[in-house]
């Protein structure tokens, strides 16, 4: 790999580890590429052992490239992490709705993960990459009567977060709609702990006042008509505090909440022996950014745990947790096209990629910040300040304002890190344009795992009216 300091000058190249050895011993969600990235030759940026810039000569742009060491690598450390500080039973699920896709549920589940998921469609996903229904957790604040049937027939676990959930589970319970354990349904009790982070209010899921879970105050009452429901079998109990956290005190402030919560749930005779902690660590999108490693927030959320169920003096429950981002996020990156470029002397560059807020809509949605690389020219001196602008018919669809770039032009290959998390999943047609493929990289192999949309896949479910005739 090329040496940042054999360059002189700011460079891509200070985006790269320093060194690549020991992958397994970086948290990824510390780093602002995936592992595997480096520059060995011809001052190209590779991933997973290949070149962006011959991974979109093959695939096209724009084009997701998923690095499957760094996936692998986060969701051993935080299975690993959790075995490690935790003398009970642990259980990590990815929380899918990050990106879920056949690929990213099958290497979860091949590294012994379950998965979180909030839609009958990201049930059936997981189903089909083969994941164990008993490690799939249902989530969802407006779940339909179709989507929790679907899941109690599969044997899915369902998180009760209100009260049409409980209700819609105690009548199919009625109807003798059981799963496929041929057992009572199994359900796990959401509520709001009432801890507030500092994130994107969008993203904040713990505070009081959130559409997510059921109250506190009203949890004697829950757990009552759950201990009256035969066909409802209460696993335990679940909170979630927010995405995007650097903090780890509102996750170790979570724990004395949660089990207290277990405790009442247990003098309803519930037969709770589960407790969902949620995900919510934060990765680095930018160079200023300082999350946690994986290995400290699951160190202290499991010393956290254990204090509370000393306090409590109660035996440890199985202890799951739920990280979707961090698993993900940095595995990604996302390769751009140069376009068209704008010099508007003493105001702005532009610089026009053939992609933008259809492909990554944080940036207009969350006002997210990214950072940019050139893929061919990694040693390069940033010579330039430019506006990353997308090619969608919108003021705002900016990916990145004063983004440091060395002098590029139309064919240039940019590459956006730190895509992995709600990108894809988030992606639209908007202005009919198709969503693009996906590529999973290791050690120089490439696999598709996700086609690119063609012009014919936008007009599959487009009906013409019967006698509607068009003027030529």
């Amino acid at each position: 790999m090329v040496s940042t300091q054999s360059v002189g000058v700011e460079s891509g190249l200070k985006y790269l580890s320093e060194s690549q050895d020991a992958l397994q011993s970086r948290s990824p969600n510390q780093e602002l590429l995936p592992l595997t990235a480096s520059v060995k030759s011809r001052d190209r940026l590779e991933i997973g052992g290949c070149e962006v810039t011959a991974l979109v000569e093959q695939f096209g742009s724009p084009l997701y490239i998923l690095d499957e060491e760094t996936l692998r690598a986060a969701c051993t450390q935080y299975r690993d992490a959790f075995k490690r500080y935790y003398p009970g039973s642990s259980q990590v699920l990815y929380a899918s709705k990050a990106w879920s896709c056949l690929a990213v549920c099958a290497i979860a589940a091949s590294e012994g993960l379950g998965i979180d998921v909030v839609s009958a469609g990201e049930i059936h996903t997981a189903l089909q990459a083969g994941v164990n229904p008993d490690k799939i957790y249902f989530h969802g604040n407006n779940k339909s009567p179709e989507e929790i049937q679907l899941a109690v027939e599969s044997g899915c676990a369902i998180v009760a977060d209100n009260w049409l959930d409980l209700e819609t589970l105690a009548e199919l319970g009625k109807l003798d709609v059981s799963s496929k354990t041929g057992g009572p349904i199994r359900v796990m009790v959401r509520f709001t702990p009432g801890i507030e982070c500092h994130t994107h209010d969008y993203i904040k899921t713990g505070q009081i006042d959130s559409k997510f879970g059921f109250d506190p105050n009203s949890l004697d009452e829950v757990f009552k008509f759950i201990s009256q429901q035969p066909s409802l079998f209460c696993v335990g109990v679940h909170a979630h505090i927010g995405s995007q956290i650097f903090e780890l005190q509102p996750h170790d402030d979570l724990a004395d909440i949660i089990i207290q919560a277990l405790t009442k749930a247990l003098s309803y005779d519930l037969p709770a022996t589960e407790i969902n902690i949620g995900g919510g660590l934060g990765i680095r999108y930018t160079e200023a950014d300082d999350p946690p490693s994986i290995e400290d927030w699951a160190r202290t959320i499991c010393t956290a745990v254990v204090a509370a169920c000393e306090r409590q003096q109660l035996p440890l429950p199985k202890l799951l947790c739920e990280p979707g981002r961090s698993l993900v996020g940095t595995a990604c990156v996302t390769a751009y096209t140069v376009g068209s470029k704008k010099v508007i002397p003493e105001i702005r560059t532009y610089l026009a990629v053939d992609g933008g807020m259809s492909d990554n809509p944080r940036p207009i949605t969350y006002q997210s910040v990214y950072r940019v690389l050139a893929a061919s020219k990694m040693s390069a001196a940033l010579t330039e300040t430019v506006t990353v602008a997308g090619k969608h018919c919108e003021s705002g669809d900016i990916l990145i304002k004063d983004a440091k770039l060395p002098n590029c032009e139309s064919g240039d290959v940019l590459v956006v890190p730190a895509t992995g998390a709600y990108n894809y999943s988030m992606a639209s047609n908007y202005n009919r344009v198709p969503r693009p493929a996906a590529v999973l990289v290791k050690n120089g192999e490439v696999n598709t795992i996700i086609e690119r949309e063609t012009y014919q896949d936008l007009l599959r479910f487009d009906r013409l009216p019967v006698g509607l005739r068009v003027q030529k």
